[in-house]
C-alpha cells in the first residue's frame, strides 16, 4: 500500500482563497475590512520570519494587517498597554501575541489579557473552556487545520477511532476536543502511556504532535489509517554535507507511508495550514463581532 499524500500546501492555498472571497464580500456588502494585529516582542529570528509571513498573507487576502514591535526588554506594562489598545480598536478583529515571549514576561497573563472574541490563536482560558464544553469558541489554528484536512479526506469522521499523540495545550488537548466534537472515539497518548504502539495500532486516525523526531514508525500504524504529522523537527543530515540539517516530522515518513491510507508530509503538510487558519479565524471573529453569518467551511 502506498499512502495518499495530503498536500497541506495546496489545501492551505484553497483555504486562503475562501478567506479572500469572504473578505471581498464583507467589503462589498457591508463596508467592513477584517483586521489582524500581530505583536512581536524581541528579535527572535524564527518569530520575525513567521510574523513577516503572516503580514504578507493577511494583505494578500485583502485584510488589514497591523504589526506592533517591542524591544526584548519591554516591560509587562508596556505590552499589556498595547494589547489593551488593540482590544478597544474596532478596526482590529484578531489579535495575536507572537510566542515565545522573553522570559521576564508572563505568557499566561498576556494571553489572558486579550479580548477572547479577538483571540484568534484560541489560547485564552475562556476559549479553552468553551471548546472543552462544546460551545462556540475561537479554535487554535493548528488543530483546526488538522480537522479541516481530515474532514476533507474522510467526509464524516463519526465513529472513527482516533489517537492523538501529545497532550500540549496548543495542539494535543484541543485536537482531542475537536475530534470528540466530530464524534470520534479519542485516546490521548503521551510519554507515560503504557504500550503506546498497541494503542496507536487501533487507530483509524493518528495525529502525532509530540515533538520527537520520527518517533512513530510504520509498524505502529494500522493498515489504511490516516496519519496527520504535526511535528516539525530539525535533525542532522550528514548526507547533505557537514553541518547540514533537514526537517522531519514526528513520524518516520517512508515506513508510515508504506502502511497508511493517507499521510501529511513534513514539510508541506500541517505547517502551511496554521497561517491559513489564523486568517480564517480572523474572518470568523470579524463576522461574529458584526452579527454576520460565519464563513462556511472555515470553522470547527
Amino acid at each position: 500500500m502506498t499512502a495518499t499524500v495530503i498536500d497541506g500546501k495546496a489545501f492551505a492555498a484553497k483555504v486562503r482563497g475562501q478567506v479572500a472571497d469572504h473578505v471581498a464580500r464583507l467589503k462589498e456588502a457591508h463596508g467592513i475590512t477584517p483586521g489582524l494585529a500581530v505583536v512581536l516582542v524581541g528579535e527572535d529570528p524564527a518569530s520575525q520570519v513567521y510574523v513577516r509571513s503572516k503580514g504578507k498573507m493577511t494583505v494578500e487576502v485583502g485584510m488589514k494587517s497591523v504589526e506592533h514591535r517591542l524591544d526584548a526588554d519591554a516591560s509587562e506594562a508596556d505590552l499589556l498597554a498595547v494589547v489593551k489598545a488593540l482590544n478597544e480598536d474596532p478596526e482590529i478583529h484578531g489579535i495575536l501575541v507572537q510566542l515565545p515571549l522573553p522570559g521576564h514576561l508572563n505568557e499566561d497573563l498576556v494571553i489572558n489579557s486579550i479580548d477572547p472574541a479577538k483571540d484568534v490563536d484560541g489560547f485564552h482560558i475562556s476559549n479553552v473552556g468553551l471548546l472543552g464544553t462544546g460551545q462556540k469558541s475561537m479554535v487554535p489554528c493548528t488543530p483546526l487545520g488538522c480537522l479541516m484536512m481530515l474532514r476533507d479526506h474522510h467526509g464524516s469522521l463519526s465513529g472513527l477511532n482516533a489517537v492523538v499523540i501529545g497532550r500540549s495545550n496548543i495542539v494535543g488537548k484541543p485536537m482531542a476536543q475537536l475530534l470528540l466534537g466530530d464524534s470520534c472515539t479519542v485516546t490521548i497518548a503521551h510519554s507515560r502511556t503504557k504500550d503506546i504502539e498497541a494503542k496507536v495500532r487501533e487507530a483509524d486516525v493518528v495525529v502525532a504532535a509530540v515533538g520527537r523526531p520520527e518517533m512513530v514508525t510504520g509498524d505502529w500504524i494500522k493498515p489504511g489509517a490516516t496519519v496527520i504529522d504535526v511535528g516539525i523537527n530539525r535533525i542532522d543530515a550528514p548526507e547533505k554535507g557537514e553541518g547540514k540539517t533537514r526537517l522531519v516530522g514526528d513520524c518516520d515518513y517512508d515506513s508510515c507511508a508504506a502502511v497508511a491510507g493517507a499521510i501529511t508530509p513534513v514539510p508541506g503538510g500541517v505547517g502551511p495550514m496554521t497561517i491559513a487558519c489564523l486568517l480564517a479565524n480572523t474572518v470568523t471573529a470579524c463576522c461574529r463581532a458584526n452579527g454576520l453569518a460565519e464563513p462556511e467551511g472555515l470553522t470547527a
